[in-house]
């Protein structure tokens, strides 16, 4: 298993050896043209401030792998990262009016449930393509500190070989608050960037074992950030969601503990 560690720097280079991916790049003029009154909005709700963003790289494929305690998450990601984002989500939100929102801003739906390689050949893409692809490697809103750790994102580092860069957010969502709970109003978000990881990309077949140790090696690296994150700004998570107020569940797919 390659080790991870700081991203070489002809990562650059690197996507045009990429597997198939799909036919067409997600749609990108919304999440290019509504990020900057986006945050204009936001703003207006509560304050939002940003750490560490020299750590993502200016161009070519990324891999931004956040915690996840509220569902502001993913917009937060796509509105305040540095470049545009293509964020992974849950396709049960891609239902009547919100769903073409979303598809139209370039975010991809994803099948939880279920193997999902549409929803691979969609990062691929836009990874080929030098763009940055947004995952929760904790699946479902919880308590954002890694105690479950799925496959996929460690699965796209070894198949692309992109930059892993760790994001923790604090502040999307009180303590006790549901699965659905918004930041509070007049409150202060928090997104802390890391130094990103990379493995070496690894030729198909890619073995359950490999993926499963380069997962372990990933969660330890994204742990150690937290840490670093809540050194940095004195701030802790809110705990996990209170199970009356879960709306969020997923079947346990992670790997053990």
């Amino acid at each position: 298993m390659s080790d991870v560690r700081r991203p070489h720097h002809d990562h650059h280079h690197r996507h045009h050896l990429l597997p198939a991916s799909a036919a067409k790049h997600p749609p990108r003029v919304l999440i290019n043209n509504l990020r900057r009154p986006a945050r204009f909005v936001v703003r207006r709700r509560f304050e939002v401030t940003t750490h560490g963003t020299e750590h993502v790289p200016s161009d070519g494929p990324v891999i931004l792998a956040s915690n996840h305690v509220g569902i502001a998450d993913g917009p937060l990601l796509a509105i305040f990262s540095p470049r545009p984002v293509h964020v992974l989500t849950k396709k049960e939100m891609f239902d009547g009016r919100l769903g073409r929102f979303l598809l139209s801003s370039g975010q991809l739906p994803l099948d939880r449930f279920n193997s999902d390689p549409a929803a691979v050949k969609a990062c691929l893409r836009v990874l080929r393509d030098g763009g940055m692809v947004g995952i929760f490697p904790e699946g479902a809103r919880g308590s954002g500190e890694f105690h479950r750790f799925h496959r996929g994102t460690a699965y796209l580092g070894l198949v692309s070989g992109a930059p892993i860069v760790p994001v923790i957010q604090f502040g999307t969502r009180e303590p006790g608050a549901g699965s659905s709970a918004l930041p509070r109003r007049g409150g202060h978000v928090e997104l802390v960037y890391g130094p990103p990881y990379t493995f070496d990309p690894m030729p198909w077949p890619r073995t359950k074992q490999t993926v499963e140790e380069a997962s372990r090696t990933l969660r330890d690296a994204m742990v150690a950030h937290l840490d670093h994150a809540r050194e940095l700004t004195g701030r802790t998570l809110p705990g996990p969601i209170p199970a009356a107020k879960d709306k969020d569940s997923e079947p346990d797919t992670s790997i053990p503990k």
